[in-house]
């Protein structure tokens, strides 16, 4: 186990849900933390609720992850500010509800732009001061980059994509020290649900699911600290989400009829 004490984390879309509360975990681990997101205002009231609760120091960065010039100025702001950085937790996302027929294309390059994209490039611009500390890179994905997810074609393929990036770059990195690890929370209580964009790229506004009955972000995010501290490679979490992913190797035809059948279950199911 590494010790956590006085290093560096960033992490996109730290200012609610699984973002959050990871800056929360980090900072109780001795970690300096920054945290972006694209509201100033939901930053600085998570940043308070992170001192408040940590007493750590944390660094703001007003920002979106789709956009390759706020990426390079997160990772800029942060060295400029801590003077290091060990460890990106890539966790900004969005995601979506409707049939890929009915689905205009800009809403499939917007969860594309800020699951995959934003991910290489916060990566990029990272990666030669990870690859000093021998730290750590960490994407935040989904059961849905195992399995494609009917009523989810632009979020899995955006999952699919970060898992060949980060897999692809942890093989070239076998020999230079640098930690990649992705994390598969399953179902997790958090606000994604809401902003779900739906087939004209509008939030859905609510959820299909009863949130209180799902993992907690903070129960996440101590399994992610966890995570990096024994330098995992896989994280899945939730009974369904490692059951799906067992049968998703054997019995793949199945699992689609599973898949299917669960969300045509959902409130606002288009499959109904």
């Amino acid at each position: 186990m590494i010790d956590l004490k006085n290093k560096v984390v960033i992490i996109t879309g730290g200012s609610s849900g699984i973002g959050k509360a990871c800056a929360i975990e980090f900072a109780k681990a001795g970690y300096k933390v920054a945290i972006t997101g694209r509201h100033a205002s939901t930053l600085t009231t998570a940043a308070l609720e992170i001192k408040s609760v940590a007493n750590a120091e944390v660094l703001e960065i007003v920002s979106d992850v789709s956009q390759e010039q706020d990426c390079k100025q997160i990772i800029d702001k942060t060295l400029y500010h801590f003077g290091k950085i060990d460890v990106l937790i890539n966790n900004a996302g969005v995601s979506m509800r409707a049939v890929f027929i009915d689905t205009d294309l800009s809403v499939i390059k917007q969860l594309m732009d800020t699951n995959f994209w934003g991910t290489v490039y916060c990566t990029k611009y990272a990666l030669p001061e990870i690859l000093k500390n021998k730290g750590s890179v960490i994407g935040i994905s989904s059961i849905a980059g195992y399995l494609g997810l009917p009523g989810r074609t632009g979020y899995s393929a955006s999952k699919f994509a970060m898992h060949g990036f980060l897999g692809s770059l942890r093989a070239e990195n076998l020999k230079t020290g640098l930690h990649v690890m992705i994390c598969c929370p399953g179902y997790t209580e958090s606000n994604i649900r809401k902003t779900a964009l739906n087939k004209s790229g509008n939030a859905q506004g609510d959820t299909p699911l009863d949130e209180k009955k799902l993992m907690s972000a903070e129960l996440v995010a101590r399994h992610i600290v966890h995570g990096v501290a024994k330098r995992k490679r896989t994280i899945i979490l939730t009974r369904q989400g490692k059951i799906s992913v067992i049968l998703g190797k054997f019995f793949p035809a199945w699992l689609d009829k599973l898949a299917y059948n669960t969300i045509a279950k959902e409130s606002d199911s288009p499959f109904k």
